[in-house]
């Protein structure tokens, strides 16, 4: 049984001595392409868990940065956790939206339907005035949950290039127009500026407002202005600088009505670092 994509910090405070749901931090460390919230203490919504995005949840062995782990690592991990098989997962951050849409991807790529974001996460939370601990709860027993790779959710870099040359699905690349443009360097040494040709541009935080999503009305709207067409059974494929702010677009899409999302875990880490695939400067 699939959750909503999002649930309201009403719904949460309602449910938080529900056994079956699971509050998850997915915060990370660094925050790319807008300026970040910073908090002089610990603030952890009640029950949460930390996910640990940015180490149990990546593969560290890649070459690229924030890279999907293999399935085993995540159930590994999960089952650390003591998240069972049908608990109802509910992920946030401490950025209101950045990388929570990264943790709910990942766990829909492993096969996780029981999954949903808290809209506007900690800021909206504590904006509300509701509680906090300093500490993050730990597992009292061990779980049996179990991750399946999910293929079809995400794309390589030769499912983009063959993109470059199809009228779908429609490239979007959710980072800046200046890294879009080329006419700011990329962060990571090694990285070529520009995009892939033919992608468009839609930075990850003209989907919110505030620290939420925009409304569905409104994303819809914005999404068909952008592609130039009404209609939402057109195929999308997210693309960012290390595949983090793309999932921010692909939650915004499917929350428009846009059923065919896939992201690019590669992103332009992997595609901006080769030489081989083509780039493209301006608009």
């Amino acid at each position: 049984m699939a959750e909503p994509i999002c649930v309201t910090t009403q719904w949460l405070a309602e449910h938080l001595d529900d056994p079956r749901v699971k509050v998850v931090d997915a915060s990370m460390a660094k925050v790319v392409g807008r300026e970040p919230l910073t908090y002089a203490n610990p603030m952890v919504i009640p029950g949460a868990y930390d996910l640990a995005l940015e180490t149990q949840l990546t593969d560290n062995t890649a070459a690229l940065p924030n890279s999907l782990p293999p399935a085993s690592q995540v159930t590994t991990w999960l089952r650390q956790l003591g998240v069972q098989q049908e608990d109802h997962l509910v992920v946030y951050d401490n950025q209101g939206i950045y990388s929570a849409p990264r943790a709910w991807f990942l766990l829909q790529a492993m096969g996780l339907p029981r999954v949903s974001i808290l809209d506007g996460g900690l800021p909206q939370w504590l904006a509300e005035g509701r509680p906090t601990l300093e500490h993050y709860a730990e597992a009292g027993q061990t779980g049996d949950v179990t991750a399946h790779w999910q293929a079809d959710k995400v794309a390589t870099w030769q499912q983009v290039y063959a993109a470059l040359s199809q009228a779908e699905p429609v490239i979007i690349d959710a980072r800046s127009a200046e890294r879009f443009a080329g006419t700011k360097a990329e962060p990571r040494a090694g990285m070529r500026a520009g995009h892939m040709p033919g992608a468009c541009n839609l930075p990850f935080a003209e989907v919110l407002e505030g620290h939420r999503f925009r409304s569905a009305t409104a994303l819809r709207d914005q999404f068909q202005q952008l592609l130039g067409r009404t209609n939402t059974d057109v195929r999308l494929l997210m693309t960012c600088g290390s595949g983090i702010t793309a999932c921010v677009l692909a939650v915004a899409a499917q929350l428009a009505g846009y059923a065919q999302v896939q992201v690019y875990d590669g992103s332009w880490s992997e595609w901006g670092g080769r030489s081989d695939l083509p780039c493209q400067t301006g608009v």
